[in-house]
This record gives structure tokens, sequence and C-alpha cells, in this order.
């Protein structure tokens, strides 16, 4: 069920209607049960892996509160648990396979088997969610949630499900707990933002996707000012692109009295590279600040080692967007590698 649908719009039009009108205690399961449907409309069968992520960050976190001595012990088994299913379920294949270009290159035998399984929507999202809500609880940010329907829905919250942003628990599950009533501007408000998410995404960037499909899938037939304005209108239509998704899930998540976090800011009009990545996909950007290129030693040890946190910050930014060496790694026409900080 994708933003830019009828489907959803029916949804999210049924699920508004009843929290509006069911009563206090039942709004969050509500919540909570229209969010594993929304997941579950993919792919059912992968709702155990949510479901198993929420138990165990939730259990995890809980213990860490109650044994001072074995809080680092448990952190790191449940952010090994994390990685590895998003190991397993996003990049298994990819570094099998590159794994497997080298031992060709070697004239070796040794092959990995591919899984070839089906990559669960969203799982680097509600992954990354899980792990900052772990992390906070160790570093005393922010205490456990000891109700798991609150907790479940942190995690699973269908308007942030799929395409973000990503939620620190400090900001959403305090939310929760806030008296529901109906809000006409902060309602007015979502709606609107949906309206112009939708727009972005259909009509802009949609549009502009034709022709700019059109130019790069077959470069040797263009060439001189085409490609000057097949690469402005790339831009247009990435930034439209993500965006607008993201003004559809923050609007969708005012109709139920939640806000989001604005999780892009103009960055086009961003005065330095520096600047653009505070304005740019904001929720990743303090996500792999906070939570990777600060705990590596961030700038406090020399100007190689800050370049060397970078670098990693930067190639695990990539890869999160995809399990593709096109995340990583670009060629230019003298078939040099170079490191490439492409923001999809």
């Amino acid at each position: 069920m994708e933003f830019n649908s009828i489907e959803y719009i029916c949804f999210l039009t049924i699920i508004f209607l009843l929290f509006h009108f069911a009563g206090k205690k039942t709004r969050l399961l509500l919540l909570l049960t229209a969010s594993y449907f929304f997941y579950g409309c993919w792919n059912a069968k992968y709702t155990f892996l949510i479901i198993g992520i929420t138990l165990v960050s939730y259990i995890s976190a809980l213990r860490m509160e109650g044994s001072l001595r074995k809080k680092k012990t448990i952190l790191y088994s449940s952010v090994l648990i994390f990685i590895g299913c998003l190991f397993i379920f996003k990049y298994f294949d990819f570094f099998g396979n590159i794994f497997n270009s080298f031992m060709e290159i070697k004239k070796s035998e040794i092959r990995i088997s591919n899984l070839g399984i089906l990559l669960p929507v969203g799982i680097s999202f509600y992954t990354f969610q899980a792990i900052s809500y772990v992390v906070d609880v160790y570093r005393g940010n922010c205490k456990a949630e000891k109700n798991l329907l609150k907790y479940a829905l942190y995690i699973a919250f269908f308007p942030q499900l799929v395409a973000g942003p990503i939620e620190r628990a400090d900001h959403i599950i305090p939310q929760f707990n806030k008296k529901y009533e109906f809000d006409y501007d902060q309602i007015t408000g979502g709606m609107i933002l949906i309206a112009w998410g939708l727009f972005k995404k259909m009509v802009i960037a949609d549009e502009l996707a034709v022709y700019v499909d059109k130019i790069y899938g077959n470069a040797v037939a263009y060439k001189g000012f085409v490609f000057v304005i097949a690469t402005v209108m790339f831009a247009i239509q990435i930034y439209c692109d993500f965006s607008g998704y993201s003004d559809i899930a923050v609007g969708s998540a005012k109709l139920f009295g939640i806000n989001l976090m604005k999780n892009f800011k103009t960055p086009y009009f961003s005065s330095s590279l520096q600047e653009f990545w505070t304005r740019w996909h904001i929720s990743l950007s303090q996500w792999l600040r906070d939570y990777v290129y600060i705990p590596l030693g961030g700038g406090r040890k020399g100007r190689l080692r800050a370049a060397l946190n970078l670098l990693c910050t930067f190639l695990l930014s990539g890869l999160w967007h995809g399990a593709n060496m096109k995340f990583v790694t670009v060629c230019d026409t003298q078939g040099r590698l170079r490191t490439r900080l492409r923001v999809e």
C-alpha cells in the first residue's frame, strides 16, 4: 500500500474516523492494529519480523534498567541481533556476490549461495529506531518504556514506518500519553501537508522522472546541454520524491495528534555542503551523527581520524539506501573508483 495510492487514502480516512470516535483506551490499540495491517498488506509473513525486533528491544531496555552490571552485554547483544537481521534480509546476497566475484578472480570454486530473500519493507527505518532506543536507554537519555502497547506503536506507527522520518523514542512516546482532542487547525494542516506531498511526488517528481530516465537510460543518444538540463531535473525530482513522501507521513501523523519531525528543510538553499547535510533527510543525518560518527570519535581525535570517521559514516549511509555498489562508488572516465556520497 503506497502513500500515493487510492488504497492508502481510503485506509487513512477509515482509520482517522475510527480513531476520532474511539474511546480513550482503544485509540492506541486501534493505531497499532492499523499499523500491523498496513505492514501486512505488503507481506503478512514478515509481520513476525517487526514484532520480533519490537520484543527484543523492549525486553532489552527493561533488563538494562534492572541490571547495571550487564548493561553493556545486553546492549551489544540486542544491537547485534538488529544488525544481524538487517544484514541477512538486506545485505547477505550483496556481500555474497562480492565474495563470489573475488573468488572467481582468484579462480577458486568456493561460492556462497544467494538466499534470495524478499527485502522487508521499512526494515531500515524500524531497525534504526530500535537501535537508537536501546542505545538511548543505555546512555540514560531516556527511560525504558514499560507499556508494551506504546512502545510497539513507536516502532510500527504506520505514517513513518516505510519512509521515515527516523524518530526517537523520547520524542514520540510522550505524545502517546497526551489526551487526544480534536484540533481543527492541526487536522487541516495535516491534510494540506498530505495534498502538498502528493503534488510533489505525483505531479513534479513522477513527471520529471519520465524525462530524466529517458536521458540517463540512453546517454549515448544525447550530448551537450541536454545533460545539464537532465541533471537539474534529477535534482528537483529526487528532492520532490523524498520530501513528498515525508510530507505525507508528517501530515498523516497530524491527523492522530502526533507531530513527527521535519525531515527536509529547503536543502538546495544551503550556503555550504555542511549546512546541506543538516537540511536533507534530517532524521537520517542526525541518526548517523549520534550513533555512528560521534561514537567512532567524531572530530576529536585529529583530522585523519575525523576523515576516516566521515568516510565510514557516509559509506554506511550509502549502503543504508540500497545494497548496491552504485550507492557506494562511481567510476569516472579514467576508470578510477571514487567514494560517492549519493543521497537517495
